[in-house]
């Protein structure tokens, strides 16, 4: 996953937001790191992974896909606001977690994060991030491309009044 390329097509769209929405001088780390929490909710939805009462599965993948890369634009807006350089982890073994619990651990850490807002803090939150989209059987190029397709569509939304 080419990172900075991402963050570079997240603060396109992100100046184009503010300029838009005349937020240029009020800081957004707060709203960010709500809509982030709000994203990652409507991703543990669309899992179903939680959802013990109920026999539906999950919805499709791109579905599934389509809520994670939302996630990660507030993520790379986050790491802009902060001028945090981000490395992607490389892979690594998955921990013995299931969804449920990663979901539980990444709210954990975005509070943490809101707390304490540092580069150490939040490498943590972006690294479970990256962590939970291969628990989801997401590549790097997957993410990528579904990234980029989003961002499109997050710009023609700006362009259309959203």
């Amino acid at each position: 996953m080419n990172i900075s390329k991402l963050m570079d097509m997240q603060a396109v769209l992100d100046q184009h937001i503010e300029r838009k929405h005349g937020l240029e001088a009020e800081d957004l780390v707060e709203r960010k790191i709500l809509a982030l929490l709000v994203e990652l909710g409507e991703l543990a939805n669309e899992t179903r992974c939680f959802k013990f009462w109920s026999l539906r599965g999950p919805s499709e993948r791109e579905t599934i896909l389509g809520e994670y890369v939302d996630g990660i634009h507030f993520l790379l807006s986050l790491a802009n606001e902060q001028s945090f350089k981000l490395t992607v982890p490389e892979m690594f073994t998955l921990e013995q977690r299931n969804l449920t619990e990663q979901f539980i651990l990444l709210y954990r850490e975005i509070s943490l994060f809101q707390q304490q807002v540092t580069f150490e803090s939040f490498q943590t939150v972006f690294t479970e991030y990256i962590r939970l989209g291969h628990m989801l059987g997401f590549s790097a190029i997957d993410v990528e491309q579904a990234y980029i397709t989003k961002n499109e569509v997050n710009h023609e939304r700006q362009q259309q009044g959203y």
